[in-house]
């Protein structure tokens, strides 16, 4: 049937007892109105091509109108004047929009960068291990199978956390592509995770912090990027944040009594502000890193990076630690079992909260300073107090406890903070 189409005909169209009713708009070449018995009702375009009569959707009514389905019908004619095929290029379209690396670019758009902080480091193990192995792959034919052979092969790697945690970003992934109606089922719905992993327990011992604060600075080229690190076990604070410290996060800066560094709730892990106090040590180093970097820098551990500009990251710290245990040579006790058992930077995070348990800091206060959120309804929700005196005071006696595990380290240190006080007066 052909007929020129109106807004009123197409209001008036009924559906037909069975099957479909098709209606060609006379004022349109090839732009045809479909309705189905059930009510259904769309646009397509009609032309030829080798041949053949080819169909190629425009979309449904009433969501695109008469003018639009004209318009999108005009352009579909000049495509095939120029030798193209709508249909053909649709089809493609359709076949890219299926991959997995499809799927993983529309999590991360819609999802991850709206709601995770994590979200660039699951853009990095997307890209390191798991689209090399599906990103051309169509996301509706990845199973359970495929899912345990990607973890097993990391776990084959020696890299059993590793696997776990892609485990659960392609679970993320799928559960993500299930709320947009793209799959029906997650192919890791109630996959045990495979890699075992090791619970966190790695302390620093004396021998071992005297190591890792003289060694860490020892070379030129790490001294910069070591001060961070020492700042860790002094503390506690995450490489993340540390890596992210600026100017205007400090405050009272010049007063060895009030001296702290607030951590904008953007930046920490539970999205509350954080208060951490600079004991005399922890300021002496701030104080020294202002000094390093330019008086323009707004970040204290600017990025060396020739593509990009801001903070470094918290991996270039966690790299700057491997480093240093690679290198360690030696053969006393300290050094054989750092390199045993190389700690990381959440290592030195822990070190500290055990030391303060060690020193009789109740555990309420330890986890003020560690900035964990307090589980009880009575802290969680009436409880205001900031715990900044009792935070400084908790941190001054770890402080004066690695003074006296570094002996003549911290005095080298703690005079440095006196040099910069004498000559701020």
């Amino acid at each position: 049937m052909q007929r020129q189409l109106t807004d009123a005909l197409l209001r008036s169209v009924k559906p037909p007892a069975a099957g479909r009713l098709e209606i060609s708009d006379a004022r349109c070449a090839g732009l045809v109105f479909r309705i189905t018995a059930n009510g259904a009702q769309s646009w397509s375009y009609r032309y030829r091509s080798a041949g053949r009569v080819m169909r190629a959707t425009i979309g449904t009514y009433p969501a695109i109108g008469l003018a639009g389905a004209r318009s999108a019908a005009d352009d579909m004619r000049r495509e095939v004047a120029k030798g193209g095929s709508p249909s053909a290029r649709k089809r493609a379209a359709r076949s890219a929009d299926r991959t997995f690396d499809a799927l993983a670019q529309r999590y991360l758009a819609e999802h991850a960068r709206r709601h995770k902080r994590s979200h660039a480091r699951d853009e990095r193990n997307l890209a390191l291990h798991i689209l090399p192995h599906w990103g051309r792959r169509p996301y509706a034919e990845i199973n359970r199978g495929d899912v345990i052979e990607l973890v097993e092969g990391l776990i084959t790697a020696g890299k059993p956390t590793l696997a776990n945690r892609m485990q659960s970003l392609v679970s993320s992934i799928f559960t993500f592509a299930m709320d947009a109606e793209l799959r029906e089922f997650n192919p890791c719905h109630r996959l045990r995770k495979r890699g075992a992993e090791k619970t966190g327990y790695r302390v620093l011992s004396d021998g071992e912090i005297r190591l890792f604060w003289s060694g860490i600075v020892a070379e030129r080229r790490a001294r910069f990027i070591g001060r961070a690190l020492q700042l860790a076990l002094l503390t506690a604070a995450r490489v993340s944040e540390l890596a992210g410290m600026s100017r205007g996060e400090l405050e009272h800066i010049g007063d060895p009594a009030r001296a702290a560094w607030i951590i904008p709730g953007s930046r920490t892990k539970n999205k509350r502000d954080h208060l951490v106090t600079l004991v005399p040590v922890a300021r002496a180093i701030v104080l020294e890193l202002l000094e390093m970097i330019g008086p323009d820098d707004q970040y204290l551990f600017p990025t060396r990076s020739r593509k990009r500009k801001g903070p470094m990251r918290g991996n270039n710290l966690t790299q700057a630690m491997d480093y240093f245990s690679q290198r360690m040579e030696g053969a006393d006790d300290a050094t054989r079992t750092w390199r045993l058992d190389p700690p990381t930077p959440h290592d030195l995070r822990r070190t500290v909260e055990t030391r303060l348990a060690q020193l009789r800091i109740p555990k309420e206060i330890r986890d003020r300073v560690l900035n964990h959120i307090p589980s009880d309804v009575g802290s969680k929700h009436y409880n205001m107090h900031d715990y900044a005196d009792e935070k400084r005071d908790a941190l001054n006696r770890w402080a004066i406890a690695l003074g006296s595990i570094l002996d003549e380290s911290a005095a080298v240190v703690i005079s440095i903070a006196t040099a910069r006080d004498k000559g701020a007066r």
